[in-house]
């Protein structure tokens, strides 16, 4: 058997490919099953309780969140179906008859990592054509308490846009022509240091800037506030600054949510949360190709030594400790902590490396 190939038997590779993916899509949909009943149990009552609302609603609801829970729930099982299998194959000789034949550590895996990019694959495009939108009206029903969603109005509020050093804040923003602002606050800054706040009840879009009416201007060094009336200030700063809508990334595809970073990144906005969240729409779908190294720790070593179990607990304990890692760097990725690249990328570049390793020794 030639050690440089890849998958050295064809016939070895579809038996133990398949036996991986039935195993992982059956405890998915376990896992499913029981999750969905449960979640059912503690919002039934609340869409029910919503005047006219019925069995309509109520299967509404399974069908925009039952896409949420495959999504969370695939990484786990393809973990579990991981250790499975492998511990299955262990289990019944299969892999030190592997060995005998020649196989190294990673031509055994090499199945399990082929059929876990297919089922990456999978889950990406699942996640951006159906969980995406499902998450996107979920949301927006839940917010209005599980009642009939109102039209949109075109007023946002709380706005806020980056204008140089300065900082403009509009309590609301009305859309139309021109765009009208409402409770507006200017802060104005030399250097970073804040030098002077205008306030203004109301401004509208004119040709240049913005004209701002009630106006006021409070001198932070002197500790006076200086009168202004109908002024037009803001100059350079567009309106569609402030018309853009509060993009939240779960509820964009890739290159939806790619296209609107960029749009707010043009307006000031921060965005570096939502790059991490961008480019975890690549790295979340991967993490299952991550699975079969993280619970190789299972396959190996001799069944009969009555270590087999303590090494499938390592293998989901390796497992369940990167998916801790990974929700732990969106947090600090939210918080501005670590970057876009790092927080959606350094867990499973860490992982993989900590993967690789115990599979050398394995090896030795």
């Amino acid at each position: 058997m030639h050690q440089l190939s890849f998958f050295p038997s064809r016939t070895m590779a579809l038996y133990v490919g398949r036996l991986f993916l039935v195993r992982s899509f059956g405890i998915l949909f376990a896992l499913v099953l029981v999750l969905q009943t449960l979640d059912l149990l503690g919002e039934s009552g609340k869409i029910l309780a919503v005047a006219g609302n019925g069995d309509a609603e109520v299967w509404r609801y399974i069908g925009l969140r039952l896409p949420q829970i495959i999504e969370t729930f695939l990484p786990f099982s393809v973990l579990l179906g991981t250790i499975l299998t492998l511990a299955t194959l262990n289990q019944n000789s299969e892999v030190i008859a592997m060995k005998s034949a020649g196989m190294s550590a990673h031509q055994v895996l090499a199945p399990l990592f082929l059929a876990a990019f297919l089922v990456a694959a999978i889950s990406f495009a699942f996640n951006e054509r159906i969980v995406a939108r499902a998450t996107a009206s979920l949301n927006a029903w839940q917010k209005v308490q599980y009642a009939e969603i109102p039209r949109e109005t075109g007023v946002r509020s709380n706005i806020w846009v980056r204008a140089g050093d300065d900082l403009i804040n509009a309590q609301t923003v009305q859309t139309g022509d021109p765009v009208r602002l409402t409770g507006v606050r200017v802060y104005e800054r030399t250097g970073g240091v804040l030098s002077s706040i205008l306030y203004a009840d109301s401004a509208r879009a004119v040709e240049g800037g913005w004209e701002f009416t009630g106006a006021s201007r409070f001198i932070r060094r002197s500790g006076t506030v200086q009168p202004l009336g109908t002024i037009v200030a803001a100059r350079g700063v567009r309106p569609d600054q402030f018309t853009l809508a509060q993009v939240k990334g779960d509820e964009l595809p890739f290159f939806q949510l790619r296209s609107a970073i960029a749009d707010l990144e043009a307006a000031g906005r921060p965005v570096d949360a939502l790059k991490g969240v961008m480019w975890h729409k690549i790295s979340g779908p991967l993490s299952a190709i991550l699975m079969p190294l993280l619970g190789a720790v299972a396959a190996f070593g001799l069944a009969r030594s009555g270590k087999l179990f303590i090494r499938a607990i390592l293998g989901m304990a390796l497992g369940f400790a990167y998916f801790v890692a990974d929700n732990f760097a969106l947090a600090m990725g939210d918080l501005g902590a670590y970057s876009p690249f790092l927080a959606a990328w350094g867990p499973f570049i860490l992982f993989a490396l900590i993967g690789e390793m115990i599979l050398i020794r394995t090896e030795e």
